[in-house]
């Protein structure tokens, strides 16, 4: 039996959830998630509902929230943080994922680079997963329905600033 696809996620894919109050989507998942302490401090405490949801996702085991110790995961955050346009979620998230050869969920761009220059240099793949590759895999799977996806889509849209290239989650099924 392949063994689960574990993915490593940054504060911005986990707050596309949180705003819609949808993490029980991420719970539906069949790849497990993981978040660093670092991106657990960035909820931030200016949206208390964002906060109080993302607590509820752990409670619920959604999502499992770790602590970054081993050496090198803390050897190339603290590289990673001397890139003056990382925040301390990305740079955890991104160092984990490498470190432990699990997929990274993060949608800036810039980071992504940055991420892959560092695998690279480490001889790892690093598998990168967006928001919008989590709504189309739950699709896929029939967990969310096209028409569910692409009302996601639009309040996410209209009311959170996250837009996408598509207009309907068909588009990439």
């Amino acid at each position: 039996m392949p063994s689960r696809l574990i993915i490593i996620a940054d504060t911005s894919v986990l707050i596309n959830f949180l705003r819609i109050d949808r993490m029980d989507l991420i719970g539906a998942h069949s790849s497990g998630f993981i978040a660093t302490e670092h991106v657990g401090e960035e909820i931030s405490d200016s949206y208390p509902d964002q906060k109080t949801r993302y607590r509820a996702a752990l409670d619920a085991g959604f999502i499992i929230e770790e602590r970054i110790d081993n050496p090198a995961e803390v050897e190339l955050f603290l590289k990673l943080r001397r890139q003056p346009r990382l925040g301390t979620g990305e740079c955890s998230a991104i160092s984990v994922a490498i470190n432990r050869d699990h997929a990274l969920a993060i949608d800036d761009n810039r980071a992504i680079t940055h991420a892959i220059q560092e695998a690279g240099l480490v001889k790892r793949n690093l598998r990168i997963i967006r928001t919008l590759d989590i709504v189309a895999d739950l699709a896929r799977t029939g967990l969310l329905s096209t028409e569910a996806a692409d009302t996601i889509l639009a309040d996410w849209a209209v009311n959170h600033r996250f837009r996408t290239k598509i207009r309907s989650i068909a588009e990439i099924l």
